[in-house]
């Protein structure tokens, strides 16, 4: 095992003598213009972007500052700042800006995003840019909205009805930026799915009917009453209403408690629609979008693949020497690249991802070997320093005394764990019980002198800027609730006879803070602990699914404060306003809504809006919330909220379970790559691994970052200063995920080696 200080040796020198000598060209005779084109294309490869970009040098260096991370983070600032604008329009969540004020606001993110399209144009051919449909759809919004703004404040201007319809088109830049692919992808996946899903909604809607036709003319001429005094299904469209809703068991059992308490035998009938519109053409909704999803998705990944392909086909032909007995890329012109491509990396990362490709140690690789190049830099791999100890430096007697050693053993074994597993669970209990008890209260100095001892013990341990490492999250997490418990402590103790900032408003929030380390308890379990990770791992494609939600939420939301606006209104809990037993609208006085107090579930602004479509989400009571805003408009307004739930829980919903399942089968049952699995080989060969039996993150292993510090710093052999693992979260990008979940349907031969096409199709990454 080589000794601290030559990790170079191992990491770059050991590497540099594998035949490399002799067999590459000079890196003179490729250009820098030749490497920036290649590195831009391994750049879309890596992150699988499909974009045809004109090769001059001046269009590279465009494109390539098109694709920095500051460019993409000032336009999704710009969309924040446009969505943004809906807290302050009419109707305002905030008290209202100046009409001027949010117009100027919204003319400066409509130039910005003018700007990026610009941008974007100068780099791609200009018949390229003209058929790309997202182009085009940025322009038809941005132009919109600017007719609509320039209306809006004219109509206003003059004290006339204004109604900014354009709102509703701000999400949807969102979806059609370049940097918007996932969530293209999503959009895709319902269009994909659509044609199946109306073929099944159509025969539910069908059951349904047949259904309310035959409770009409059970139920109709039978005279029954509901609980409110009015006529028990003597309309057929409210009967329709009511049966739908009852799919979703908002409104069970009171829609069936008027005939079941007229007989026993119509329970029948209820029972008969719930087994067959409930429970079976619910289930076969998710089947059909699993099914059709999982199958038009996969697709989709194997044409990324072969596009992703196709650009490292093309990096490789621009890098080519006559580098042994076929083209290939030499050792020095890959280093060239990867310095473009990865700058942040470290110089012993790059030479063992060489090595990696370099298996035979010919000192140049192949087509194959580099057409994998995006993938291997796709693998998450923590570069880790080991540093000794401050008190080994300083006291080297005391450190190493059989003592400290002693102690050091003690709190790396993994009974010092449990302990404190055990004490986070005792120390539960003692939070639930009355921390007006004397006892209870003096047992929290006693805990939180334990979680003290704890931090004192694994620093002693460990070396403390490797504790703290960015990877490090439980450590971080303890320290900030231990340190802000000791603080909030004193402070109440200190403010015990204050009259103003109470004691329990103090430890309140610490208590709560408290609870939250029974997730390390779940954490030390296996099983648990494999879910959680498994979750944490897919949850950047969860926040895909995330941002679909918001466009359409948004939606929703700007069409909803439209109709809606000012219908229903909140009193204060103290308020004596008469008018506050009907929501501030005599139409709602004896109403369920307003018997309730879902005076709060309002549109009058975005805020509000948001808050209800979350509780349309969730079904429970949402006939009730329709029935509220139907009263104050007119029955009609129930399009807007059957819309929704189709649109959101029947599609939308289904989608994400049949994308969460497939993930997480992925990640939960798939072993490794081939390429994950020579990484580790070729690290565990150099003998540049760490150990994973010394004590570590588990969970938050999800969390890791590229570089990093070692955890122990003393063990029976010395470390080499620089040492590599496999991060828990194999992939970087969401796509990659992907691509491993069809890995089995996946093949090298999908791509035309010899296709010097440069107009390869963009199905991958098209407008909605």
């Amino acid at each position: 095992m080589p000794s601290i200080g030559e990790t170079e040796k191992v990491g770059s020198e050991a590497l540099e003598d594998q035949g490399v000598n002799g067999n590459t060209t000079d890196v003179s005779s490729k250009t820098k213009d030749d490497f920036d084109l290649a590195a831009a294309y391994v750049s879309d490869a890596q992150y699988n972007r499909n974009t045809f970009f004109d090769t001059s040098p001046q269009a590279v260096r465009l494109y390539q500052l098109y694709n920095h991370r500051g460019m993409k983070i000032f336009i999704y600032l710009f969309i924040i700042v446009d969505l943004g604008l809906a807290v302050f329009e009419e109707p305002a969540l905030i008290p209202e800006m100046p009409i001027w004020a949010t117009s100027v606001v919204e003319l400066i993110c409509l130039i910005a995003f003018t700007a990026r399209l610009i941008h974007y144009a100068k780099v791609i051919p200009h018949d390229k840019f003209w058929l790309d449909p997202k182009n085009i759809f940025i322009i038809v919004i941005i132009s919109l909205s600017l007719i609509d703004m320039i209306t809006y404040v004219g109509l206003k201007t003059a004290g006339h009805f204004a109604v900014r319809w354009s709102r509703v088109l701000r999400p949807l830049l969102l979806v059609n930026i370049t940097e918007g692919r996932q969530l293209r992808r999503a959009f895709r996946s319902i269009r994909n799915a659509l044609p199946q899903i109306l073929y099944v909604f159509f025969l539910f809607m069908f059951s349904v009917l047949m259904f309310s036709l035959m409770a009409l003319k059970l139920f109709g001429k039978r005279r029954l009453e509901t609980v409110e005094g009015t006529q028990y299904f003597t309309n057929f469209l409210e009967i329709v209403f009511e049966l739908y809703v009852l799919v979703t068991t908002a409104n069970s059992p009171d829609v069936m408690m008027p005939a079941y308490n007229h007989s026993s035998f119509f329970a029948v009938f209820f029972i008969v629609y719930i087994l067959i519109n409930t429970y079976i053409f619910m289930s076969v909704f998710l089947a059909v979008v699993y099914n059709n999803y999982k199958k038009y998705l996969k697709e989709e990944v194997r044409q990324l693949v072969k596009a992703k392909r196709r650009k490292m086909l093309r990096a490789f032909s621009v890098l080519q020497s006559g580098v042994g007995q076929e083209p290939a890329v030499s050792k020095t012109h890959w280093n060239q690249l990867m310095c473009l491509v990865q700058p942040g990396i470290s110089s012993g990362h790059r030479e063992l991802l060489w090595s990696v490709s370099d298996d035979g140690k010919k000192g140049y690789i192949g087509k194959m070997a580099f057409v994998q190049l995006p993938d291997l830099l796709n693998i998450q791999v923590i570069t880790m320093k080991s540093r000794p100890h401050p008190l080994k430096t300083w006291l080297p007697g005391v450190y190493n005394s059989t003592g400290s050693r002693l102690v050091r053993r003690v709190v790396q074994h993994r009974v010092f764990v449990y302990i404190y597993d055990l004490i986070i669970l005792v120390n539960a209990v003692f939070i639930g019980l009355d921390e007006e008890n004397p006892l209870i209260s003096n047992a929290e100095w006693v805990f939180l002198a334990l979680y003290l001892l704890e931090i004192l013990l694994k620093l002693y341990t460990w070396e403390p800027r490797a504790f703290f490492s960015k990877n490090q999250f439980w450590n971080w997490f303890d320290t900030v609730i231990i340190i802000a418990a000791l603080i909030a402590t004193i402070a109440n103790w200190a403010l015990k006879s204050s009259a103003g900032y109470t004691s329990r408003q103090i430890l309140d929030i610490v208590f709560i803070l408290r609870v939250f380390r029974l997730i390390r308890v779940v954490d030390s379990i296996k099983r648990f602990r494999a879910i959680i990770n498994t979750l944490i791992k897919i949850w950047p494609t969860i926040l895909t699914f995330g941002q679909l939600i918001l466009v359409v939420y948004y939606i929703f939301a700007m069409v909803g404060m439209e109709l809606f606006k000012n219908k229903v209104h909140f009193y204060a809990p103290d308020s004596t306003d008469p008018d506050k037993e009907y929501c501030g609208n005599p139409l709602l006085k004896g109403t369920t809504f307003a018997k309730n107090n879902y005076c709060k579930n309002n549109f009058n602004d975005v805020a509000s809006s948001f808050i209800l479509l979350l509780e349309l989400t969730v079904v429970n009571q949402w006939h009730v919330l329709a029935s509220g805003f139907t009263t104050v408009t007119h029955v009609s307004a129930r399009i807007f909220f059957v819309l929704f739930h189709i649109v959101v829980v029947i599609i939308i919903i289904n989608i994400f379970v049949a994308f969460v399942l497939e993930a997480f089968f992925v990640e939960y049952t798939v072993d490794k790559s081939d390429l994950q699995t020579s990484l580790e080989k070729k690290i565990e060969e150099l003998e540049l691994n760490f150990s994973l039996d010394e004590p570590g993150p588990n969970l938050v292993e999800a969390i890791e970052t590229n570089d990093d510090d070692l955890g122990p710093s003393q063990t029976p052999k010395e470390k080499p200063s620089l040492m590599f693992k496999i991060a828990s979260r194999r992939y970087k990008t969401v796509d990659g995920l992907l691509q491993r979940m069809f890995e089995a349907d996946l093949s090298l031969d999908d791509v035309d080696e010899d296709d010097e096409n440069p107009t390869f199709s963009n199905p991958v990454f098209g407008s909605v």
